[in-house]
């Protein structure tokens, strides 16, 4: 791969179809494999998020994501937190320091404002060879999607191309997969390169015809089909962090806190290594496919 600066984000066809894993899991391989990767998501809304240097605040996501990659976090990798108040109520967090408090429906009809904020925020992520970025819950929300600033109109700012992440567990899982696909416009299906079936559980082969069927119905190729399996590290709404000190003592054992996580960081990419095209995953980034 030559040394241009490359992006590529995570999109999922819901909310939990494991985008900030599989991101994760990217980042780590990329790191191993010894470029200089940094991860990036344009906005979050999660309670669960971390408390960095100089007291900035981002999502423990992004804290994990940078970590995976050998960074120490910081704020430009999370520009925009929203951490749920209750009763429609919002705290905006803006480069890790508080904006203001306000209500979804206030932030959803104006969050168009904050996109010169991102873009300048970005301008971090080009001192990388690579920037996985991660969107947020489905990029086809048509209610919504024309004041979206994470998930295509972000790729599209960037220049990013785009694998979306599809989970089997929940069932309808190609259904999901030719609908998210069918409502991108022709520039955002020009941009999508790959699928990632997510959380199987059992015979990888009972779904060869209906990836086959799906590769032909959008031209876009299945990248793998990664298993079901516990991971030990946070996705936005979970995972494992310092807060939960007693919990995360029975867990680790005998390893410190970092050996545990550095351990299930190990565990993912080679879950990933195992059961995806990393080689087809280097050719996108690199605008052979």
């Amino acid at each position: 791969m030559n040394n241009k600066h490359k992006n590529i984000i995570i999109l999922g066809t819901s909310s939990g179809a494991g985008k900030s894993i599989i991101t994760t899991g990217l980042c780590r391989i990329f790191y191993k494999d010894g470029y200089k990767v940094a991860p990036f998501k344009a906005q979050n809304m999660s309670r669960n998020f971390a408390v960095i240097k100089d007291n900035k605040k981002i999502a423990i996501s992004q804290v994990l994501q940078g970590v995976a990659c050998g960074l120490e976090p910081e704020p430009w990798m999370n520009p925009i937190l929203l951490v749920p108040k209750g009763e429609g109520n919002i705290d905006i967090i803006l480069g890790g320091e508080e904006f203001s408090h306000s209500t979804g429906e206030w932030y959803s009809k104006n969050k168009t404002l904050f996109k010169k904020y991102l873009s300048e925020y970005y301008e971090n992520a080009k001192k990388f060879e690579i920037c996985v970025l991660e969107g947020a819950g489905s990029p086809v929300e048509i209610n919504i999607k024309e004041n979206d600033i994470v998930n295509m109109n972000m790729a599209k700012m960037v220049g990013a191309k785009a694998i979306l992440v599809a989970d089997i567990d929940r069932g309808g899982v190609f259904a999901s997969i030719l609908g998210t696909y069918m409502l991108l416009d022709e520039e955002e299906k020009k941009l999508l390169k790959g699928i990632v079936i997510n959380k199987f559980r059992g015979k990888k082969d009972i779904l060869q015809k209906g990836i086959d069927e799906i590769e032909k119905l959008t031209g876009v190729k299945v990248l793998g089909i990664v298993p079901y399996e516990m991971i030990d590290i946070e996705d936005e709404d979970g995972l494992i962090y310092k807060r939960d000190t007693e919990d995360i003592k029975k867990r680790c054992g005998d390893k410190s806190f970092e050996e545990y996580r550095e351990e299930q960081f190990d565990k993912l990419e080679n879950l990933l290594r195992e059961n995806l095209d990393i080689d087809y995953i280097y050719k996108i980034l690199d605008g052979e496919r």
